[in-house]
């Protein structure tokens, strides 16, 4: 039986590398919707309140942690790596920015992110005549 070969065509262009020098996990979150807006909870086990930089930029929300190590030497064996910590949401038009707040406790990272009044939903009574 003859073997035949197929040409295959290479691209010589060099594509730029995406892929960062650093690595980063994407915490885990949980997203709570009420008539006053979003909460949304993530988990950022080994970061403190100094450790983490929350940032809105062209209606994104960006959120970065860098946990540190408990201990300032370099370990003998390693099973893990500390790795920064990035996620990012796209908000909507309905979210005040002026108005979102944070707070940290124990590892978990709760965001507030209030509806403008406008967006809210609105009781309309109604009347007996």
């Amino acid at each position: 039986m003859k073997e035949t070969t197929i040409p295959v065509k290479t691209d010589t262009r060099r594509v730029p590398d995406t892929r960062s020098a650093t690595r980063t996990i994407r915490p885990p979150v949980d997203i709570f919707e009420t008539n006053d807006g979003l909460t949304v909870i993530v988990d950022l086990p080994g970061t403190h309140k100094e450790d983490i930089q929350i940032q809105i930029e062209n209606d994104v929300l960006t959120i970065k942690a860098t946990p540190k190590s408990l201990l300032n030497i370099e370990p003998f064996y390693r099973e893990f790596e500390l790795c920064e910590y990035f996620r990012q949401f796209q908000l909507s038009d309905k979210t005040d920015q002026d108005k979102i707040r944070a707070e940290m406790k124990n590892g978990v990272l709760i965001i507030q992110l209030p509806k403008k009044e406008g967006a809210k939903p609105k009781q309309i009574p109604v009347t007996v005549s």
